[in-house]
């Protein structure tokens, strides 16, 4: 399908090329859970929100929560970064956002909006620095969670100094004061949220690469028998990470 964007910056020829090398795959095995873990405690160290830890590794009891897609983004078969979903409803509350911002969320959960609450956003350090455009390949997956599940809200629970790329990207809205998260003992987050079906096409239009078919979301976020192994995310024509 073309797009029918040209490409408005010089990133594009090298978003696509790295989109296409790309695969969203959910940590399931231990061996796949233990190398995510690692890269957060990674992560997490260099970014001076954890101190040093025997273990060096980060997990925590919402990594098996029912509501829960743990996926990590793969380039070239290679672990790069991860991001945990969870989607909310009246029934499933499971999350750390709830915890921290109830007294916000819960009411609106009460009359029956759908959430999707990403978290645990991490990507490896080293990866980082030679894919500058690995942030949006794996936001991209909340995106499209957002269209698969029918959210009314796509959250983000970020850090304040990670505010003005959530602004730019998912045109989200600040809507509450700093608080302390559990975990980060120098550091605060805010709730963040982003009207889905009233920003949706204006995210579209500014970024292409968040499209989706219906086959690759249904890959990506069935449940129980009927999943499968995600699959390479389907390249639209000019279809690249967008500079805003």
């Amino acid at each position: 399908m073309k797009s029918g964007s040209e490409p408005q910056t010089g990133l594009l020829p090298r978003g696509a090329a790295l989109f296409e090398r790309i695969d969203y795959r959910l940590i399931e095995t231990a061996e796949d859970k233990d190398r995510l873990h690692l890269m957060r405690y990674r992560a997490y160290l260099q970014a001076g929100l954890i101190p040093p830890s025997e273990s060096e590794r980060v997990t925590d009891r919402f990594d098996d929560a029912p509501n829960v897609w743990n996926f990590g983004v793969y380039v070239d078969d290679e672990l790069c970064s991860s991001v945990r979903i969870h989607v909310l409803t009246s029934e499933w509350r499971m999350s750390y956002t709830t915890e921290v911002f109830g007294d916000v969320l819960h009411p609106r959960l009460d009359r029956g909006e759908v959430f999707v609450d990403p978290c645990r956003f991490v990507a490896d350090p080293e990866m980082q620095q030679r894919f500058p455009e690995l942030p949006y390949l794996t936001v991209r997956l909340p995106f499209v969670a957002c269209e698969h599940f029918n959210a009314d809200v796509g959250l983000s629970m970020v850090r304040i100094d990670h505010q003005a790329f959530y602004r730019r990207v998912f045109l989200s809205e600040t809507l509450t004061e700093p608080r302390s998260f559990p975990g980060w003992p120098t550091k605060k987050a805010v709730l963040m949220a982003s009207e889905y079906p009233k920003v949706r096409e204006r995210i579209l239009t500014r970024f292409p690469i968040m499209r989706s078919s219906a086959f690759e979301r249904r890959m990506l976020f069935e449940r129980g028998s009927q999943r499968k192994a995600a699959v390479r995310p389907v390249l639209v024509a000019g279809a690249a990470v967008a500079q805003a």
